[in-house]
C-alpha cells in the first residue's frame, strides 16, 4: 500500500497532495479574491477558515448546490458563523465566499462578501473552533487496514508498518483533547465489530464535521427477527419536530455472516448549514449494549439524555425562542390589554428563565365561544428552518373561513412545553372543551392532548402526513404507491381496509418496514374511512389546512416585523369575515327548487353553508331510494345513484324522534345532511329538517346560538362562558361605533342606558 503521510508546514501555508500527487501551496497571507482557484471545495474552506482566524471571525458551511444534469454538487458557499438568525448569537452576517466547480475539475471563488455586520476579534486571537476540521478524506486502501491497538497505528502506517485485520474497533480509538486521532471519513465497504462501535463512529465524525446524530430505521430479518441493518441519520432528517428539514445525510450499516457490520449504502451531503465543530454533552455511555430506539419502543425523545450509569433522565428545558422577543412581545401585550379587556397572555417559566408565550384577543375568546367545537394547532413553522416558532390555534366560523382563537410561541418540543400550551388555552378559553383536535403526530404533541383533552378526537396535519409518504415511499414500486392511495382513500369499511392493507404489506414483503407499521397502528388519526364518522366541520381530509396569516406571517418573520404584519393579517382576516355576515344578513339566496326544506335552509343557513345544502339538496334528485328493510318504527333505505350502480348508500331512519344516519356519514363529519338522507325524506314527505339536523354553528346569527344551546344540553360552565363572551363582544360594538362622534356616543349611552333598567 502507499500510505498517506501528513506532514507540518510553516504557518501560513496549506500543503494539498492532489489526486495527481502534484503537491501544491496556497499563501494563506492572501486575500480572498474572486477568481482565486483550489484544487477541492475541502482546501476551499480551509483557506477561508485560516483567513477568518486572521480577521477575526468564525465560519461555517453554507447552501451547497447540484447540477440539474447529474446530480453532482457545483457550487458551494462558506459563511461567517453570525450568518442567518437561527441562534440567539446570530446577526444576520452577510460576509461570505462562494465557490464554483469548473470543467477542470478546479474550485474557484465566484461570489465573494467581505462586509461584516459585527464586531471581529483580533488578529491572533484565540477564536477557536474556526473550522469544521473535517479530517482528511482516506483511501480505501488505508482504512482497510486500521486494527487495534489504535494508540499505535498510525506510528505504524508511518513506519511502514501493516495491520492485518480490516475492522474498525472504535471502542478503542481515543477521542477528545487536542492529540485526537484524525478519523476516516465514512465510505461504502467500512466495517465495524458490533453496530455500537458503528453508531459511535458516525457520531465522532459527525462532531467533526458539524451535524447531530439521530438513530434511524432498523430492519429485520423474515426468518429469526434478528436485526439485519441500522441507519444513522442527521438529527434534521424528517420534519417532525422545529429544527428538522428534511436533511437526506445517512449512514446504513448491514450485517455480514461473520457477525460483522459493513456500510453498505451512504449519503454524505446536507441541505442546511453544518455547525462548527461540536462536542455532544450527555453522551451516550459506551457500556450501554443497546439502542436508545430499542429501549423507548422506537419513540425517540428530544429530552432525553443519559447518565454514566446507564438511566435516562430529562435534560434541561430549552427554549428556541430569542430572548430579544420577549421585552418586545410582553410590551405589546401590556398595549393591548390596556385597549381591550378581554386579552389574555402567559408566559411559561421555568427555573427562573421565560418559555412559551401564549396570546388570544378578546375577539378570539369569543370566537371559540362560538367555534372551538374543532381546533386546529398550526405549527408548520416547522417545514423549513425558522427564525422564531410562532404556532396558531385556528377553528372554522359559520362561513367556513378560518378564525384566530390564539397565537403561540413554542419553546420547545417537549410534552411539557404542549401539555403547557394546551392548558393555557383551555384556561384562556374558559374551559372550552373541543370536541375535534388536528395537530401534527409528533409523540409529545399527541401525549398532551392525551392530557388535557382526553376524549377529544385526534387527526393528523396533512402535510405530515404527505412529507412522510414522500420520503418512505420514494424507493416503492410505482404499482405499490398506486395501490397504496387506493387502499387508503376507496376503502368502505374497516374490513376491507384491513384485508387490502395487509394484502398489499405482504404482497411486496414489506412486513418489517417500521413506518407502515407505524402508521397502519395510527389508522385511527389519518385514514379518511376512520375520520369520517367524527365532527371536524367539513375540513377536507387529505388536503392541507391553509395557514391563518399566508405568507404574511410566519415562522421566517424577523422581530421588527412581527407585530405590524400579525395586527395587519388578523385585520384583514376579520375584514373578510365582517363581510361575509354583512351579506348573509342582507342578501338572499336564489332558490332552485320550490321544496319548502329549501326555504327554511335559505333563511336559516350562511350563504356558504346553504349552498353546500343546495347542492346536496339538487343532487338528490338524481339517486333512487328503495326500502329495504322495515320494523316497527325503523325503516331502512337503499338509495343509489341512477346512473351509477356503485355509487350507493344504506339509510336508517326512526319515526320516534325523526332520527336518521346515512352509511357516507356527511352528517357526521360535516354537520350538513347528506343527498341520501334528503331522497329518504322526500321519500316519506318530511317537508322540514328536524331541529337536531340544522347545527346552530352553521347559522347567520350564529353569535346567538346560546338560545338554542340552552336546549341542547350544553354544560353550565360553557353556557356561562358563551354569554360572557356574547354580552362583551355587543358591549365593545356598541363602545367602538359610540365613540365615533358625540352625537353617537349619546345615542350609544341612552340606548344601554334604557336597556340597563329591564335588567335590574
Amino acid at each position: 500500500m502507499n500510505p498517506m503521510v501528513v506532514n507540518a508546514f510553516p504557518v501560513g501555508i496549506v500543503h494539498v497532495i492532489n489526486s495527481g500527487n502534484v503537491e501544491s501551496e496556497v499563501d494563506l497571507r492572501m486575500e480572498p479574491s474572486v477568481g482565486l482557484e483550489f484544487d477541492s471545495s475541502d482546501e476551499a474552506r480551509d483557506f477561508y477558515g485560516l483567513y477568518a482566524m486572521r480577521v477575526g471571525f468564525k465560519i461555517r458551511t453554507g447552501q451547497l448546490y447540484r447540477s440539474r444534469r447529474d446530480g453532482s454538487v457545483s457550487s458551494r458557499r462558506f459563511v461567517c458563523s453570525k450568518e442567518g438568525f437561527q441562534l440567539n448569537s446570530r446577526t444576520g452576517c452577510p460576509a461570505f465566499i462562494r465557490v464554483q466547480r469548473c470543467d477542470s475539475g478546479k474550485w474557484v471563488i465566484d461570489q465573494i462578501q467581505k462586509d461584516h455586520n459585527h464586531e471581529l476579534g483580533l488578529e491572533g486571537e484565540n477564536n477557536s473552533p474556526v473550522l469544521q476540521q473535517k479530517p482528511p478524506v482516506v483511501p480505501k486502501s488505508l482504512v482497510e487496514v486500521l486494527r487495534r491497538p489504535k494508540v499505535k497505528l498510525l506510528g505504524q502506517i508511518e513506519n511502514g508498518g501493516s495491520s492485518p485485520s480490516g475492522i474498525i474497533n472504535f471502542k478503542r480509538q481515543k477521542r477528545g483533547g487536542d492529540g485526537r486521532q484524525p478519523l476516516p471519513e465514512p465510505y461504502t465497504g467500512l466495517e465495524f465489530n458490533t453496530a455500537n462501535e458503528a453508531y459511535e463512529y458516525y457520531q465522532s465524525y459527525a462532531e467533526s464535521v458539524g451535524f447531530r446524530v439521530r438513530i434511524g430505521q432498523l430492519f429485520r430479518s423474515k426468518n429469526d427477527g434478528s436485526i439485519t441493518s441500522r441507519r444513522f441519520v442527521c438529527s434534521k432528517e424528517g420534519f417532525q419536530h422545529p429544527s428538522r428539514v428534511g436533511c437526506g445525510a445517512f449512514m446504513r450499516i448491514k450485517k455480514k455472516d461473520s457477525e460483522s457490520w459493513m456500510v453498505d449504502r451512504l449519503n454524505k451531503d446536507h441541505n442546511h448549514d453544518l455547525g462548527e465543530q461540536m462536542v455532544y454533552e450527555n453522551k451516550f455511555s459506551t457500556a450501554s449494549k443497546k439502542f436508545i430506539e430499542e429501549e423507548t419502543n422506537g419513540m425517540v425523545s428530544m429530552d432525553l439524555g443519559e447518565m454514566n450509569t446507564g438511566k435516562l433522565i430529562k435534560r434541561s428545558r430549552e427554549s428556541k425562542i430569542g430572548t430579544d422577543w420577549y421585552p418586545v412581545l410582553l410590551e405589546y401585550f401590556q398595549t393591548r390589554q390596556a385597549e381591550d379587556t378581554g386579552f389574555f397572555y402567559s408566559v411559561e417559566v421555568d427555573n427562573g428563565s421565560c418559555l412559551s408565550v401564549f396570546w388570544a384577543d378578546g375577539r378570539s375568546r369569543y370566537s371559540c365561544s362560538q367555534f372551538g367545537d374543532v381546533v386546529i394547532l398550526d405549527t408548520s413553522y416547522r417545514k423549513s428552518n425558522y427564525v422564531v416558532p410562532f404556532a396558531t390555534f385556528v377553528g372554522v366560523n359559520h362561513h367556513k373561513q378560518p378564525v384566530l382563537l390564539g397565537s403561540a410561541l413554542i419553546a420547545n418540543e417537549s410534552k411539557e412545553c404542549f401539555t403547557w400550551l394546551f392548558q393555557t388555552w383551555f384556561k384562556a378559553m374558559s374551559s372550552c372543551r373541543p370536541k375535534s383536535v388536528i395537530a401534527d403526530q409528533d409523540i409529545a404533541i399527541q401525549q398532551a392532548i392525551t392530557v388535557v383533552f382526553p376524549g377529544a378526537h385526534r387527526r393528523f396535519s396533512s402535510w405530515q402526513i404527505r412529507a412522510k409518504e414522500r420520503e418512505n415511499l420514494r424507493s416503492m414500486p410505482i404499482e405499490f404507491r398506486y395501490e397504496y392511495e387506493k387502499c387508503i382513500y376507496e376503502s368502505q369499511t374497516t374490513v376491507e381496509f384491513n384485508t387490502t392493507w395487509n394484502s398489499l404489506v405482504n404482497k411486496y414483503n414489506l412486513k418489517g418496514n417500521a413506518w407502515l407499521q407505524q402508521m397502519y397502528d395510527k389508522r385511527e388519526s389519518w385514514v379518511p374511512l376512520y375520520l369520517r364518522g367524527k365532527f371536524f366541520a367539513g375540513i377536507p381530509i387529505g388536503e392541507t389546512v391553509e395557514s391563518f396569516f399566508g405568507t404574511q406571517v410566519n415562522g421566517q418573520t424577523p422581530l421588527r416585523e412581527f407585530i405590524p404584519r400579525y395586527e395587519q393579517g388578523l385585520e384583514q382576516r376579520r375584514e373578510d369575515e365582517r363581510k361575509e355576515d354583512f351579506n348573509s344578513f342582507n342578501l338572499q339566496s336564489f332558490s332552485q327548487t320550490k321544496e319548502a326544506i329549501e326555504e327554511q335552509c335559505r333563511r336559516l343557513y350562511t350563504f356558504t353553508i346553504f349552498k353546500i345544502f343546495q347542492d346536496e339538496l339538487l343532487q338528490s334528485y338524481s339517486y333512487i331510494g328503495i326500502k329495504t328493510y322495515e320494523e316497527g318504527t325503523i325503516c331502512r333505505y337503499l338509495v343509489r345513484q341512477s346512473r351509477n350502480e356503485n355509487d350507493k348508500h344504506a339509510v336508517t331512519f326512526s319515526a320516534v324522534n325523526l332520527s336518521v344516519n346515512c352509511s357516507c356519514q356527511m352528517f357526521e363529519f360535516e354537520g350538513v345532511l347528506c343527498r341520501h338522507v334528503l331522497k329518504v325524506f322526500k321519500l316519506l314527505n318530511i317537508r322540514e329538517l328536524p331541529s337536531q339536523y340544522i347545527l346552530p354553528r352553521w347559522l347567520r346569527n350564529a353569535e346567538y346560538r346560546i338560545l338554542c344551546g340552552a336546549e341542547s344540553g350544553v354544560s353550565s360552565q360553557e353556557l356561562k362562558a358563551f354569554m360572557i363572551w356574547s354580552l362583551r363582544e355587543t358591549a365593545c360594538k356598541y363602545v367602538e361605533c359610540g365613540t365615533t362622534s358625540v352625537e353617537k356616543y349619546k345615542l350609544a349611552y341612552e340606548i344601554m342606558r334604557e336597556g340597563g333598567k329591564k335588567l335590574y
